[in-house]
């Protein structure tokens, strides 16, 4: 069993683009600079958000945080919304979700310029990736293409069942592993909470994309040998041992399964950073169209 290590492969990507900017800025050229919208006080959304602006500043983007009390209207977030649209020196805008339930995560979502869309949500952006044309694709599952692209793993021809299908990780990544690409061309079975013959589907994959959203929800029975599982997951269990009273738990059952795999990612630690690496990605790809 080897890891796939999205801090090590996430540092090499930032590296790359720490070079790119200092390049930018001797040439007197425009800096990418990502906008982040951060609703109410979500200890979840509040460490992101914080990563997200923290990496900005280690390779030499701007940012910007514009925080809103977990009241505020959507006709207000709009409006901002609208603002950055027009403000030439924004490359990239993110809303973190989720939103408060007064506020419609599709309006957001549908009022950012597809041109700024980096978190790739919006509707052009995905009917754009679907069809393999240039786009901004959503950050988790373009970092997990990232990261299995840094470790060489082989998906062609490769059968991938990806357990979810929320519009953010699941559908996406069953797009993306069956793309003519590499990496790619897989033969892709998308499971959910309704599938009925999930242990026997997984047992024929070699790789395994887990991001249901429950813990150690694959277990060493639904998995062959040699398989590469990749998970998505992240839930706080409670832990007394820990100061902080929990840790955090993948889909996968990693003390059980990883001896199965041939490669596997760990949580904390695997999606989680390549997921701000794409996001950086796209933020700076945004910024080069304009200079």
């Amino acid at each position: 069993m080897q890891i796939l290590d999205g801090r090590k492969a996430s540092q090499a990507i930032k590296n790359e683009l720490k070079i790119e900017v200092a390049q930018l800025v001797v040439e007197g050229k425009k800096v990418p600079h990502l906008a982040a919208i951060l609703v109410g006080n979500d200890g979840a959304s509040e460490t992101y958000v914080a990563s997200k602006v923290k990496t900005c500043e280690e390779i030499g983007f701007k940012s910007t945080l514009i925080r809103y009390d977990n009241d505020v209207s959507e006709y207000k977030l709009l409006e901002k919304i609208e603002e950055l649209n027009h403000d030439p020196d924004v490359d990239g805008i993110l809303v973190q979700l989720p939103l408060p339930k007064h506020v419609g995560d599709e309006n957001v979502i549908n009022a950012i310029d597809p041109d700024k869309d980096v978190d790739g949500f919006h509707p052009v952006s995905v009917g754009r990736m679907v069809q393999g044309l240039p786009t901004y694709i959503p950050a988790t599952p373009h970092g997990i293409m990232l990261l299995l692209e840094h470790y060489k793993i082989e998906t062609k021809g490769k059968h991938a069942v990806v357990i979810g299908r929320s519009n953010i990780v699941g559908r996406p990544m069953s797009v993306l592993l069956s793309s003519n690409s590499n990496p790619g061309n897989c033969t892709v079975t998308i499971c959910h909470s309704q599938t009925k013959n999930l242990k026997e589907l997984c047992l024929q994959a070699d790789i395994i994309v887990a991001a249901i959203g429950k813990p150690d929800y694959v277990t060493a029975d639904m998995v062959k040998e040699g398989t590469v599982i990749v998970d998505v997951g992240i839930t706080r269990v409670e832990d007394k041992s820990k100061k902080s009273g929990f840790r955090l738990k993948g889909d996968v059952d990693f003390e059980n399964v990883s001896s199965k795999c041939s490669w596997i990612t760990p949580v904390p630690g695997g999606v989680g950073p390549m997921t701000i690496a794409a996001l950086m990605k796209n933020t700076f790809r945004s910024c080069m169209q304009k200079n």
